[in-house]
């Protein structure tokens, strides 16, 4: 039942995400002159739909559905799969007032990468909410301001201490809870184990908690090449960060470093596929082998609708609402970042092949373009299919 859950929760996130993308073009596209023929909510077969006439909405009878209109159309469709924003005339070649292609190459720009900035704008609302309300950490450094920021949770605990260790002669015991480094909170065993190798053969400054008194304590540490620096293991469990005044700041502030480590994600997947391709066709088969596991590494890190709505989401959902806008946030974020690859069929593409055409100052076909676009869009497509297979191996 909590998969079940998990997947309906998963659908409409994900709907409203893609929802929210096309109505940063629909605003810019308003914005910049160009009409939009219809804003809809899921896709196609329609379920109902309203015209905007005289400043009011009034339902669209069923026997117009299939003739032009001169005024805005709002539908609600079947499939909730996203949702699209039709504007009059989407071919750059369209010169037509009030159209796309008519646009100036600035207002094509503002258009293509609204849904873009509107993804990111999300994020950081998300994001900035949960400042207020308490942000799960999840990734190393987590930004905050120290001076505006209270760290709830379990903490890292001390579960094992090494006899002999630097960490068994400074006092340390098993239970303890590890709270700051150099008088600066400390919030993941990551953190821990960096300022040992940092500061390695040297004395460390470590604050732990025990029975609800703060003690600092000054092991010498071993050299970096010992078996241990420090001579701990660590457990922890989620922490939580809640801002005031600073959860603005830190909503851009997180949103930033997650959009870097997304493109360096992305970076890392087309070299293990490039790479990994390439290899295959070495005669050394310890080279087809590094090829072989490259390819693994790139499969291993993607996932598609299937990994996403099935195993994602009932994951995160379990575990919480925090967690789960954390990750609405985290996928808004990743909505963005691929559309701004240039890739045709997405928004980034499109913007890079009429800026193409623009620079060697030829026209752009409207058959040109769908050619070149509904191309790219089979391969997505025929990518998105082979990505869903492999989700729905893996969840068997």
């Amino acid at each position: 039942m909590k998969i079940v859950f998990g997947i309906i929760l998963g659908i409409i996130i994900l709907m409203l995400l893609v929802i929210a993308h096309e109505l940063g073009h629909f605003i810019m596209a308003r914005k910049n002159g160009v009409k939009v023929n219809e804003f809809g909510i899921g896709f196609p077969p329609r379920a109902i739909a309203w015209i905007k006439k005289d400043s009011k909405w009034t339902k669209l009878p069923k026997s117009k559905w299939n003739k032009p209109q001169n005024s805005l159309v709002l539908s609600l469709n079947y499939l909730p799969i996203g949702g699209f924003c039709a504007m009059d005339g989407e071919s750059d070649a369209d010169k037509r007032k009030g159209t796309f292609g008519a646009a100036s190459f600035w207002g094509k720009t503002k258009i293509l990468f609204g849904g873009v900035l509107m993804n990111w704008l999300v994020a950081v609302i998300i994001l900035t909410i949960l400042s207020f309300t308490g942000m799960p950490q999840f990734i190393n450094n987590q930004f905050y301001l120290e001076n505006d920021a209270h760290v709830t949770g379990d903490g890292i605990t001390i579960s094992e201490v090494m006899p002999d260790s630097p960490a068994a002669k400074a006092g340390m015991q098993t239970g303890d809870k590890l709270i700051a480094l150099d008088g600066k909170s400390v919030i993941t065993p990551t953190e821990v184990t960096n300022y040992g190798t940092e500061h390695a053969g040297t004395t460390g400054n470590y604050t732990i908690l025990r029975n609800g008194e703060e003690i600092t304590l000054q092991p010498q540490l071993n050299p970096r090449d010992s078996e241990y620096v420090l001579g701990v293991a660590m457990t922890s469990g989620q922490t939580f960060i809640r801002s005031t005044w600073s959860a603005p700041i830190v909503g851009i502030g997180t949103t930033l470093p997650l959009t870097g480590e997304t493109f360096r994600s992305l970076g890392d997947l087309v070299w293990n596929l490039v790479s990994g391709v390439v290899r295959q066709f070495s005669p050394d088969s310890a080279i087809r082998e590094a090829g072989q596991n490259a390819l693994q590494t790139a499969g291993d890190s993607v996932s598609g609708p299937v990994g996403i709505i099935g195993v994602i989401f009932p994951a995160f959902a379990d575990a919480g609402p925090t967690n789960l806008a954390f990750l609405a946030a985290l996928i808004s974020i990743s909505l963005a970042c691929m559309n701004v690859l240039p890739i045709p069929a997405l928004d980034g593409g499109r913007w890079l092949l009429i800026a193409i055409y623009r620079l060697r100052r030829k026209t752009l076909t409207k058959e040109t373009e769908e050619r070149i676009v509904s191309r790219a869009m089979a391969a997505l497509l025929i990518l998105i299919a082979v990505i869903s297979v492999l989700d729905i191996a893996r969840f068997f």
